[in-house]
């Protein structure tokens, strides 16, 4: 890993920025192009491994994908902060601002929870080329049904009113639901945005609003699993690559930052299909490649 390049490191970066916001999952990704490029990228980047430093790249990337998020939705966080400020100080949950905090919170914590106990043994008996490949398929499945099973959902009003007070107005049984999708993305091949998009289309959400509350509970999720992982950048594990992983995550900020910015516009109008297609395209072709080449 101490030879990771700088062109290296960016090409990561920009796949990481992307693949984190689509719904097409990064981990899969990450664990995918190596394999699939061969040589020393299948030697060193392996996601697999104990104490990976790849493994500690990449979701280190995940600071700067969060801190993307961040900027985008600046406005909407100053919102839910204050909200969340003013429900302990009044000791209510009463305003959508302070719904939406709530909401968040009881969003993240399934997540964050399974995260802790079984990432690590999700990683290395999973994050291997070939589950990757058959998760990325599964994605694709999943995201083609989601789309037919919405018709069935009870649909919201999805054309008034702020978009945070829609998501506000929803019950807090539905945000845990929603959130607990994330789950699925410890899965290499399972997309966290894929996941909750998914879930939120069958809560009756439009395909805007399941975007913007997927995008706004991957932030703290995303953020967390990054600190957790820059002490190791800032240990042996980051020896040598220090440079490459400030390059990396510039290259990530700006992709996730674009890619943020396109999805929202996107899903005002569009569906998931496409990405579905791709996943599974992309699975089958990744899985006939690793196995029967």
């Amino acid at each position: 890993m101490h030879h990771l390049t700088y062109p290296e490191a960016i090409v990561v970066g920009l796949l990481q920025g992307v693949t984190e916001l689509f719904p097409v999952s990064s981990l899969g990704h990450s664990v995918l192009l190596p394999a699939l490029v061969g040589g020393r990228w299948a030697r060193d980047l392996s996601v697999s491994a104990p104490e990976s430093p790849y493994l500690a790249f990449v979701v280190g990337l995940h600071v700067a994908t969060a801190l993307a998020l961040l900027m985008f939705f600046w406005r909407d966080w100053l919102r839910i902060l204050g909200g969340f400020g003013s429900s302990l100080r009044y000791r209510r949950i009463m305003t959508p601002e302070e719904r939406l905090a709530w909401m968040i919170i009881v969003a993240t914590i399934p997540v964050g929870v399974t995260g802790l106990l079984l990432e690590h043994t999700f990683r290395t008996v999973l994050g291997r080329p070939v589950p990757a490949a058959v998760f990325l398929t599964l994605n694709g499945i999943v995201l083609l049904g989601a789309e037919r099973l919405r018709r069935r959902a009870p649909a919201q009003d999805r054309t008034t009113g702020d978009p945070d007070e829609r998501l506000a107005s929803g019950s807090f049984s539905r945000a845990l639901q929603i959130g607990s999708a994330q789950i699925l993305a410890l899965l290499p091949g399972i997309s966290r945005s894929g996941a909750t998009m998914g879930a939120g289309l069958l809560k009756g959400l439009s395909h805007e609003d399941a975007a913007r509350l997927s995008f706004l509970l991957a932030t703290p999720v995303i953020f967390a699993a990054g600190v957790l992982k820059v002490p190791d950048l800032a240990g042996p594990l980051g020896a040598g690559i220090r440079g490459q992983v400030l390059a990396g995550s510039v290259a990530s900020f700006a992709a996730a930052y674009l890619s943020v910015r396109f999805l929202t516009r996107y899903f005002e109008r569009r569906t998931l299909t496409p990405f579905a297609l791709y996943c599974v395209a992309a699975g089958l072709a990744s899985l006939g490649w690793l196995t029967l080449g």
